[in-house]
């Protein structure tokens, strides 16, 4: 019943003056209702299938009133779907991902998933704390990758669900246990994604170890901005607030050196196309075949300062992050190859995805001279990322 009926039912019962407090309360409660439907941000449940040991994965849904939509699964904590609108108020999928948990449980470059106990390279597969040495599995010859072929991207969490009118929460829980792919100590994590009604993805990364270990953890999603994964993303524009990349030898480990970016291709302090200088006859762009390098950011004011945007002028989208680590892994998808299918045909070739994996350097714990990656027993490892996402006409 509006409000005109329910007025008009109230002057025969109770007279003009209780009328005129009946329509102001039914005012009130309907523009109450319209700002709630306004601010509304919701979570859906629902089953993604089974895995072969018979652990039931479930799929979460984050949605807000913007036309945003973020699909979250519970075997490696994998955004398989992210949607947000274009200059023309169109919503698009502007991540790679699959159709089905058999898809994901295959090998594939890590599609969306939580990457632990350590994003990006351990030069050799080892590393040393207090005197003992610690081997891990080699999955990227001569080196450890992502922290192992059994790494976060392939356990199944615990999940957690809560919403507000403002926020909807997916809290994922994962017990590392001691000696996991080689890493000392019970690792306990927890990774929370809140969506916001301002078109922000926040990923909260938590642990805390019972001995002595090496954390470094981060989200390996590839975004296209056009929405259409048929075409790369070399026409996409690339900022990245800072001024050094960390330089890498042959097996892409670093060299333990700084590198300015000042007249190199690896300058992106102002926005450039990713393709402008992505086939240069440069050393590093030749060993990453493209780039794949991790940046030292700039970070005055950490969570605060926008380290990375991108925009893709055709649809207007703009992607901008904020994060207190102390670099970035920039990845132009060179090693997608034509092999892994897309959702609706066709298959993702080379460089139709982009990585910003927010992160301590690679190979941390052998290089004296970066940022620590050490967590002790007592400590609280807490980090923050957040992707905002808007439109430019």
């Amino acid at each position: 019943m509006n409000v005109l009926k329910r007025c008009a039912f109230g002057i025969g019962i109770i007279g003009l003056a209780t009328l005129s407090v009946q329509c102001k309360s039914d005012k009130k409660m309907e523009a109450n209702t319209t700002q709630e439907a306004k601010d509304s941000v919701t979570i859906v449940k629902s089953d993604y299938g089974t895995t072969p040991k018979g652990e039931k994965i479930e799929s979460y849904k984050l949605k807000n009133q913007n036309g945003m939509e973020v699909d979250i699964i519970t075997f490696g904590g994998i955004i398989t779907d992210l949607k947000v609108p274009n200059k023309d108020g169109v919503s698009e999928n502007v991540v790679t991902g699959f159709t089905s948990l058999e898809q994901y449980m295959k090998p594939n470059p890590f599609f969306g998933a939580l990457i632990g106990r350590f994003g990006n390279r351990i030069a050799k597969g080892k590393f040393t704390l207090d005197g003992k040495e610690y081997k891990l599995a080699i999955n990227n010859e001569p080196n450890a990758l992502h922290g192992g072929p059994e790494g976060f991207f392939r356990v199944v969490w615990k999940a957690e669900e809560a919403k507000s009118g403002e926020t909807a929460v997916l809290k994922l829980s994962y017990l590392s246990k001691d000696m996991e792919e080689g890493y000392p100590g019970n690792l306990k994590v927890i990774v929370t994604y809140t969506l916001t009604k301002n078109n922000e993805l926040e990923v909260l990364y938590e642990a805390t170890t019972d001995k002595k270990t090496v954390v470094n953890l981060t989200q390996h999603t590839y975004f296209n901005l056009s929405g259409d994964f048929t075409k790369t993303i070399l026409d996409h524009e690339l900022t990245l607030n800072a001024d050094k990349i960390v330089p890498v030898d042959a097996t892409l480990i670093p060299t333990g050196e700084l590198q300015d970016v000042a007249n190199t291709p690896f300058d992106f302090r102002k926005p450039k196309l990713i393709g402008k200088e992505i086939d240069a006859k440069d050393e590093q762009l030749i060993r990453g075949k493209g780039y794949d390098h991790c940046w030292v950011l700039n970070n005055p004011e950490k969570s605060k300062t926008i380290i990375a945007s991108v925009y893709h002028p055709a649809s207007g989208r703009v992607l901008e992050m904020t994060t207190d680590e102390p670099g970035i892994q920039f990845y132009s998808g060179n090693f997608l190859d034509g092999t892994l299918p897309m959702r609706n045909g066709g298959t993702y070739a080379h460089r139709t995805g982009f990585c910003l994996e927010t992160e301590h350097y690679p190979d941390s714990p052998n290089q004296k001279n970066f940022p620590t990656t050490v967590l002790n027993p007592g400590e609280n490892y807490k980090t923050k990322t957040t992707f905002k996402f808007s439109v430019k006409k």
